[in-house]
């Protein structure tokens, strides 16, 4: 399975970012529902702090991701809800940590999320070789 960018001269460079605007791949299609900053028990990490519950929703992805054979040299495109957009920044720093080029195309937008107590929450299409992992 090869994912592959189409970044061009005639879109802003987004690499900075750790995305791209377009992004093409075949195979199995692995959707991951939004997750959140919530750990195996359930319980909130980080309560007010955006960065601490950012890698808490990257450790989830990843988690949710390996389940279905997948890492996040599979993910294609990442949907990002945040509470406050003033946080994209911090956003953008902990997204860098886990990506990998080709960057997956992203959309990060300020939303209400099901509780006050989220700050952010991010769900994920990856692509993997038909025959990896689960079905």
């Amino acid at each position: 399975m090869t994912v592959r960018a189409h970044d061009n001269d005639r879109l802003w460079d987004a690499s900075a970012s750790a995305m791209s605007h377009v992004v093409s791949a075949s195979g199995r299609l692995v959707a991951v529902s939004g997750q959140v900053a919530l750990d195996a028990d359930g319980q909130l990490v980080g309560p007010g702090d955006f960065e601490a519950q950012a890698v808490q929703v990257f450790q989830n992805l990843n988690a949710a991701l390996q389940s279905a054979g997948a890492t996040f040299a599979d993910v294609i495109k990442l949907g990002s809800y945040l509470q406050d957009i003033s946080e994209l920044g911090t956003l953008r720093e902990v997204r860098s940590r886990y990506l990998v080029e080709p960057f997956p195309a992203a959309t990060a937008v300020e939303a209400r999320l099901a509780t006050g107590d989220f700050l952010i929450e991010i769900d994920a299409l990856a692509v993997v070789d038909a025959n990896r992992g689960p079905v």
